[in-house]
């Protein structure tokens, strides 16, 4: 019971698990977004340079239809109106493929959250392999997808069908109408029936974003030991850690006993707490903590005092309070100056040619 509660995905994605899902590519994606950004790109560049088109398309258009009496075909002529003709086409497809192309960069981005996925952009020369290719294509998890694309495709295509067929009797199909007005009918009628696929597909692509959203994260889902594992991948392993706050603590404590011989007197309390202080008029502004410790350390610094000839001064209350407010290597708290003074000058006075000594590097 235990294992299987252990296996089970119940835990959010962590964020190392997301920013690694994006860079293999792996977001909530949806086609029909991105549909609706390429038909709202085609339809925007239409909306500017359709007249424009439309003029050129028909000046063209006049302009073969009126000589074609004296337009020479030959062979040396022909490489010529190829080259008009590309021009020509280019000119109408140019803008149309520039907006649908920013619409589906745009849709991209925002999916992709305007990040690179890099692990995915990386070539992956298997997916060349025509066996494996064909594989994907007729597998049974193309079939759901291809299933989807139809049902969507028949949903639009009846809720289009009811203005196709109010255009189908218009009176346009029964009279005879000027070639302009079949062109402009043409026009409005696609851009309506276009804007309208739009508007639905939108919805779906609402729906089907929304779907991919909640399937993605359902996929990125951790177990309970995948998220203890990545945090001792990400933190490090809590027994090193151990061990090295340890080793950093222990080099402290040596690196601060090496300063005791420097001190000019250890308050102690007088087994539980030992502090040695430091002061030197002429380079210090007040005394400064050179080391302090309890039970085992503080029994160091007495030992290490005793070697050393440093005097020892029991004060219970002193002691404690410059353990629990200073800090060593740092001056003394303020508030304790004046007791601090007190024991330094009584050390003074029974210890003068040590100080004289010290202060005047006898």
């Amino acid at each position: 019971m235990a294992d299987n509660q252990a296996g089970e995905k119940t835990e959010q994605a962590t964020p190392r698990r997301l920013e690694e899902a994006i860079k293999q590519g792996q977001f909530p994606r949806s086609a029909e977004v991105q549909t609706v950004f390429v038909l709202v790109g085609a339809l925007i560049a239409l909306k500017f340079v359709g007249p424009d088109l439309w003029q050129r398309f028909v000046s063209v258009q006049t302009f073969m239809l009126s000589h074609l009496h004296d337009i020479p075909i030959t062979i040396k002529a022909m490489p010529g109106y190829g080259i008009d003709a590309a021009l020509m086409f280019a000119a109408c497809v140019g803008p149309i493929l520039i907006g649908t192309t920013a619409g589906g960069l745009i849709a991209g981005a925002i999916q992709n959250r305007f990040q690179t996925a890099s692990e995915a952009l990386a070539p992956k020369w298997e997916r060349l392999n025509p066996m494996e290719g064909f594989q994907r294509v007729f597998s049974t998890k193309a079939f759901m997808p291809t299933g989807i694309a139809i049902l969507k495709l028949s949903v639009v295509a009846a809720l289009t069908y009811s203005q196709v067929k109010t255009l189908l009797n218009d009176p346009i199909f029964y009279t005879a109408v000027p070639v302009s007005r079949i062109g402009a009918f043409i026009a409005t009628s696609a851009l309506g029936i276009t804007w309208r696929v739009v508007t639905y597909l939108s919805v779906i692509a609402a729906l089907d974003y929304g779907y991919q959203f909640w399937k993605t994260n359902k996929d990125m889902m951790m177990t309970k030991q995948e998220v203890k594992e990545e945090m001792k991948n990400s933190e490090g392993n809590p027994q090193m850690k151990a061990r090295q706050r340890r080793r950093r603590a222990a080099k402290t404590v040596r690196q601060m006993l090496q300063d005791v011989p420097k001190a000019d007197v250890i308050v102690t309390n007088p087994t539980h707490f030992a502090v040695a202080l430091r002061y030197d008029r002429k380079t210090m502004k007040a005394p400064k903590i050179v080391a302090k410790g309890t039970r085992l350390n503080a029994l160091r610094i007495r030992e290490i005092a005793t070697k050393n000839q440093i005097p020892i001064v029991e004060n219970k209350p002193l002691a404690r309070m410059i353990f629990k407010y200073g800090k060593v290597g740092g001056e003394i708290p303020a508030q304790l100056f004046s007791a601090v003074a007190e024991v330094l000058a009584y050390v003074y006075r029974i210890n003068r040619y040590r100080y004289y000594a010290e202060q005047n590097h006898v």
